[in-house]
């Protein structure tokens, strides 16, 4: 009987083509899960050439021009190998050394599906991170009525707890919510001042629902993965097409109700989240699908950001507006 033959893809493969339009714009990752992207690197290719998580940021990220990633962890109790990773971007010359130029930065905090598991040693743990030079807020934290990991009134709890300790410690906010529109924007409003700096990850419930907290919160900018370009989610779509008729263009500064930012983040969620257009520039994979999601592959997200924003918008303008934006919100 015949072998089977391998569906796995080249790990070459993750090694992507310069983008068409945006190769040479500055690249910010806003929220990337690195032990979790390489775990996932390894458990698929177990004799892959990279053996630490250093090797691959400097392996696939190298000519990339990569910037800045913000790590976030999320789980609890909390994983002690945060400070191993962020007291290695402590001087420039490790971070040249160790990251290949790449600013690292983190946020750390306890993600809805663990909310269960939080108490005052976790708490403990994330504010002594909070005091780390790298660290750039607290989060992913949030409300998940989607799955219910964990239930929901302990959901709630926790996240007005973890609110309540990021505002008094003036850190800002990387949002989690899934399906939770009126207790999220309920928790938001009541606990966060209105000029506090918001990230609201992976954006994908109703344009108004995300309309509402932009317009309460000037310094809130929602998150955009590579779930845009999915055929099963309409929103995020929607709500790009929303803030891009919002932005000041040279024709219409002086329009009502229009900024002059167009006020998104782009962001991996690394592993998950490969965007779907990217398949477009591997003709060689035919037919497969890569096994993870990583930093590099942002410039897709923009391309695809860039074509339901509307003619006026590019992949590389897309990525120096997110790049201005990752500043504002998190200072790197």
């Amino acid at each position: 009987m015949g072998k089977a033959k391998s569906t796995k893809p080249s790990e070459n493969l993750l090694l992507l083509p310069p983008h068409a339009t945006a190769s040479s714009a500055p690249l910010v990752d806003t929220h990337t899960h690195l032990a979790s992207t390489f775990a996932a690197y390894r458990s698929r290719y177990k004799t892959g050439k990279y053996e630490t998580v250093f090797d691959f940021i400097r392996g696939l990220y190298s000519g990339k021009n990569v910037q800045a990633i913000v790590d976030v962890w999320c789980e609890a109790p909390v994983q002690r190998i945060w400070k191993e990773f962020a007291d290695s971007a402590l001087t420039k010359e490790d971070r040249d050394s160790v990251w290949g130029g790449i600013e690292y930065w983190f946020v750390m905090g306890v993600h809805p599906h663990e909310a269960k598991f939080y108490n005052d040693k976790v708490e403990n743990e994330i504010v002594e991170a909070m005091a780390h030079p790298r660290c750039v807020g607290w989060g992913e934290i949030g409300l998940d009525y989607h799955y219910d990991n964990s239930p929901r009134e302990v959901q709630r709890q926790v996240f007005t707890r973890q609110v309540k300790q990021a505002v008094g410690l003036g850190k800002p906010l990387t949002i989690h919510t899934r399906e939770a529109d009126d207790d999220t924007e309920k928790i938001l409003k009541e606990h966060v001042p209105k000029d506090h700096k918001i990230h609201i990850h992976c954006f994908t419930d109703t344009p108004t629902f995300a309309q509402r907290l932009l317009d309460h919160f000037p310094n809130l900018y929602i998150g955009i993965t590579g779930v845009i370009s999915y055929s099963t989610n309409a929103n995020t779509s929607a709500l790009v097409q929303q803030l891009a008729a919002q932005v000041s263009l040279p024709s219409d500064e002086d329009a009502p109700q229009s900024s002059n930012r167009l006020r998104i983040l782009l962001e991996t969620d690394a592993p998950y989240m490969v965007p779907a257009n990217i398949y477009n520039s591997l003709p060689s994979l035919k037919g497969g699908k890569l096994p993870l999601c990583h930093t590099a592959m942002i410039p897709w997200t923009a391309e695809f950001v860039a074509n339901v924003a509307g003619t006026a918008w590019n992949a590389e303008r897309v990525m120096r507006e997110a790049r201005e934006n990752a500043r504002l919100v998190y200072n790197v």
